[in-house]
């Protein structure tokens, strides 16, 4: 069952980290791209790159066939799947396995009992793993999943039993929500996965999500590698993890993890799992679901306990027994991880596409890694996930990891488009986060509190920008004049000198919602800095080996970066991110023109679903069309009570950025 060359059908960051491992354990690294991908680090990294097909998913990191061409055209004798994408595909498994290859990844039968929802439920009561209360049924009819969910006792929740991610997935609090919810759940379950099946199960108001690592072997070994809490979510996405699980007993772990190690042998499992549950206020833990996989969080676990889990996944897969067993096992310290996505919190967590700009993580070491496909320069799309990065940290004790999360969240930059590195930053300080007072519904509950505000920078900020415009031009100016054919031309003069006139230049920044104008006049060592608030400060600057500044304002020394495209100016300093714009007169009219009386789209997608047609009369909030987009279903509501004129998209039409969607009829 050796192998000597490996497949990643997938991209990204679990590309990546795979890639690494493999490479340190000698094998050949093949890699497989699509379009969008071409580019790409993961590609860039492996041995070997495969074209596997357009950026749609489904023609390339979805399509079977292309990933077997690939593995045939690279001649690679193993495939791991990484997770998402065919990770949890039983027919992938069957497929790879019937091509001759090896599948990183347990057997397709046990895939198949833990992917669905249903029968995973079966086999776990059969197998005494604690369950919640719900309807797991055959009869997938409304009027059944209308009548189980009034039998459970509201709120419940409604799942799309072979989904994951909290694709499918909708609570329902009353018995007017559930028809709609149903066929919400159904339409993302089906495009998701292919399949509508539905659960209900019975909806714990603050529970934790507590979540045990286990392996297998082909010798009939399994233990359990300790637990994760994953309580911190958003649209049932996980945002924040750590381990070990604050506050559980060494009593209740082993319960847990007993549990998890049963659950896994019921199915006959092989290699890395992840068995779910949702551990109640009063210390009782039911069964979610099985990833049968490895799990976006799993290098928490490899911090706490020192293992390469990616490495156990390959000796496995060659047919190795476990290099440990239970009792060789133990705890070392406390890690998080943070998911770093490329979403503005203050929209919904809408996901954004752009180009990275500017990408720096904080410097890795013992304490800090980070797991990411990504560099400056690339695109991000509306074809995949939106997640950048992952930021691990780990440290002897949860109040000193914390702290390590909290600088090193301090230290990321990114510029480019808006990620969720100041909503993460938030809830890393929240003094509930700290005191381990948590739940699955801590995010919702204080999502105001930790949705970063629009705010206003500083004068200090603005004088460090107007130095870093001006430092550019300076810089600018002397390379021009060493290309030209007279570098000792007045015109090339990086001194700011002006014929009749004290040589000073004009800034004006957009901060916020003012206009404010910063007046900059050259001197001998630097330059004077009249800010808007009438104070006058002296500067200057120094470009540092990694391309920061050191700026000096008088007498005051801070480090800052700026980053500009065009207008747009992004400055990192003390660990916060500001964002102004450099006026232009040129541009002043430019994006002015409003799109009044319109709906226009908020992101790229496709059109699901329109619930309205000319002439209805809507109100404000009213859900109006579904739009599909990074793998989510995002309603798209009325902004106004008014008459809709007109609809501009139908069922699969596909939306940009900024089209306008519906039209409203103008009031007399």
């Amino acid at each position: 069952m050796r192998f000597e060359s490996l497949l990643i059908a997938n991209r990204g960051e679990i590309a990546t980290r795979i890639i690494r491992t493999a490479k340190r354990m000698g094998l050949r690294t093949v890699a497989v791209y699509s379009d969008a991908d071409k580019n790409a680090l993961h590609a860039e990294m492996a041995d070997m790159a495969v074209h596997i097909g357009p950026a749609p998913a489904r023609e390339s990191y979805l399509s079977i066939d292309a990933i077997l061409r690939a593995a045939a055209t690279s001649g690679a004798r193993a495939i791991h799947p990484g997770y998402g994408f065919l990770s949890e595909n039983a027919d992938f498994a069957d497929a790879v396995a019937k091509a001759g290859l090896i599948f990183v990844g347990p057997p397709p039968n046990a895939m198949r009992a833990m992917g669905s929802k249903s029968e995973s439920k079966r086999l776990m009561a059969k197998a005494g793993v604690p369950l919640v209360p719900g309807y797991h049924g055959t009869d997938q009819s409304n009027a059944a999943i209308e009548r189980e969910a009034g039998r459970i006792g509201f709120p419940v929740l409604i799942k799309a039993s072979a989904g994951g991610g909290g694709k499918g997935m909708r609570i329902v609090t009353q018995q007017s929500e559930l028809e709609p919810a149903i066929a919400s759940a159904r339409r993302e379950a089906k495009a998701s996965f292919g399949d509508d099946t539905l659960l209900v199960e019975k909806y714990l108001s603050r529970p934790r999500h507590v979540e045990i690592q286990v392996f297998a072997d082909i010798q009939g070994n399994a233990v359990y590698l300790f637990e994760r809490d994953c309580s911190l979510q958003r649209r049932h996405q996980k945002v924040i993890e750590e381990a070990p699980a604050p506050g559980l007993s060494p009593q209740l772990r082993s319960r847990m993890g007993e549990a998890a190690v049963a659950a896994a042998k019921a199915v006959g499992y092989l290699g890395a799992g992840t068995v779910e549950f949702l551990l109640d206020e009063d210390g009782g833990f039911y069964f979610i679901e099985m990833n049968t996989r490895l799990q976006v969080e799993h290098p928490v676990t490899e911090m706490i306990t020192g293992l390469d889990l990616v490495e156990w996944q390959l000796r496995v897969a060659m047919g190795e027994a476990l290099p440990s067993s239970q009792d060789q096992l133990s705890i070392n310290g406390h890690a998080f991880e943070a998911r770093i996505y490329a979403e503005d919190p203050s929209r919904d967590f809408l996901p954004a596409t752009g180009r990275l700009l500017h990408w720096h993580p904080p410097a890795q070491s013992p304490h800090v890694r980070v797991d990411s496909g990504v560099r400056t320069g690339c695109e991000i799309g509306i074809y995949y996930d939106p997640m950048l990065a992952k930021l691990i940290v780990w440290d002897e004790n949860r109040a000193k990891a914390l702290a390590r999360l909290q600088s090193a969240l301090a230290d990321f930059e990114v510029a480019g488009l808006v990620t969720n590195l100041d909503f993460l930053s938030n809830v890393a300080t929240h003094p509930a986060f700290a005191e381990t007072a948590v739940d699955t519904g801590f995010l919702d509950r204080e999502r105001d509190a930790l949705t970063p505000m629009a705010t206003q920078a500083p004068e200090t900020i603005l004088a460090v920008a107007a130095i870093g415009v001006m430092l550019s031009r300076q810089e600018e100016t002397k390379a021009q004049a060493k290309m030209s054919g007279d570098p000792y031309s007045p015109w090339f003069l990086a001194s700011g000198w002006r014929m009749n006139d004290d040589n000073h230049h004009d800034l004006i920044f957009k901060n916020g919602e003012h206009d404010q104008k910063v007046t900059v006049h050259y001197r001998k060592q630097g330059w004077q800095i009249d800010l808007p608030s009438g104070a006058s400060i002296s500067a200057n600057a120094q470009r540092q080996d990694d391309g920061s500044l050191m700026a000096d304002l008088d007498g005051y020394r801070m480090s800052a970066r700026l980053v500009r495209e065009q207008q747009r100016l992004t400055l990192f300093a003390q660990g916060k991110s500001y964002h102004l714009d450099l006026f232009d007169p040129m541009s002043l009219a430019a994006g002015r023109e409003a799109q009044g009386g319109s709906l226009t789209a908020p992101m790229p997608g496709k059109v699901t679903a329109v619930h309205v047609k000319p002439g209805d009369a809507v109100l404000l909030g009213q859900p109006l069309m579904i739009l599909e987009a990074m793998k989510m279903e995002h309603t798209i509501k009325a902004p106004i009570d008014g008459v809709v004129a007109a609809v501009h998209f139908a069922p699969g039409d596909q939306a940009s950025d900024g089209d306008v969607l519906i039209a409203f009829a103008q009031e007399e």
